[in-house]
């Protein structure tokens, strides 16, 4: 694609109701891929096409992850510096669910690349077995998002404590 800026519309808003629907990554390895997005983050494997492709998901939809391997297989990620996915982020619906997902990830021996509180949102970053970004992540509730006295969002990237967000996953 040639270099092009693109001029604004004042009509292009998208409908607020629009959602990102799911995520579909180029792998180099099928079955490791499916251990860390199923055995590790919970998805449930919906669809497996031999050993080039699955589609995941969670709560019974068809599919929020596809991947493949049919142009990348036994490649190698992307060097640091270019183009490409900075990372996807899995929202999980409260803090329990969140802690229980970082309990998980944590067992599997995997490192976590960073954690903050956004003040709209708690994170934490790792990366896929294929250097891809992964956040996990849960919204607090709108009357919660910290604000200017204009109205407009004042996010943060403060410190989270990651250790008592495993513990409220792992309470129950």
């Amino acid at each position: 694609m040639p270099d092009t800026l693109f001029s604004p519309s004042p009509d292009a808003k998208v409908h607020p109701q629009t959602r990102v629907g799911h995520i579909h990554l180029r792998v180099a390895d099928l079955d490791r891929a499916i251990a860390f997005y199923s055995g590790v983050l919970g998805f449930e494997v919906t669809q497996r096409y031999g050993a080039r492709a699955a589609f995941l998901s969670a709560g019974g939809y068809h599919h929020h992850i596809g991947l493949n391997t049919w142009e990348s297989r036994g490649a190698t990620p992307p060097p640091p510096g270019h183009t490409g996915l900075y990372h996807v982020a899995f929202l999980f619906p409260d803090r329990a669910s969140l802690g229980a997902a970082l309990a998980r990830v944590q067992a599997a021996g995997l490192s976590f690349d960073g954690a903050s509180d956004h003040g709209v949102s708690e994170a934490v970053y790792l990366r896929d077995p294929d250097g891809n970004g992964v956040e996990l992540y849960r919204d607090r509730p709108e009357g919660e998002w910290p604000r200017k006295p204009d109205g407009t969002l004042a996010m943060v990237n403060a410190p989270l404590d990651v250790a008592a967000l495993i513990a409220e996953g792992t309470a129950g």
